[in-house]
């Protein structure tokens, strides 16, 4: 995640997912990649670096009005509030820009370096 990501957050946090109401306010030169941002969690086997999509990410430019009834932005680091947690275990979610592949990460790192 660059360190440029900002957010914004509702006063109080819908359920089940908080990460439903947080708006990512990203960068203008990161236009093109506003969809590639997901919400994801490391799938239950021992492949550590595998993760299962759970859903996008919603996501304004800077240069967009800021949506109404939202406070912000803050430093995405750190950004929850509350840890998830499903019965007794506690719950790996993560924030990942997803690409359909190598030229498209390559564009995306070129932008943010």
């Amino acid at each position: 995640m660059p360190d440029s990501v900002r957010y914004m957050r509702p006063e109080t946090f819908p359920r089940p997912f908080i990460e439903k109401g947080i708006v990512f306010v990203l960068p203008d030169k990161l236009k093109n990649f506003r969809k590639n941002l997901f919400h994801v969690r490391r799938r239950d086997d021992d492949s550590a670096a595998t993760y299962v999509p759970l859903f996008r990410a919603k996501c304004i430019l800077e240069s967009d009005p800021q949506p109404p009834g939202l406070l912000g932005p803050y430093d995405v680091y750190p950004f929850y509030t509350k840890v998830a947690r499903n019965r007794r275990h506690y719950l790996d979610y993560y924030m990942l820009f997803l690409f359909s592949g190598q030229p498209e990460f390559a564009r995306f790192r070129a932008l943010t370096e």
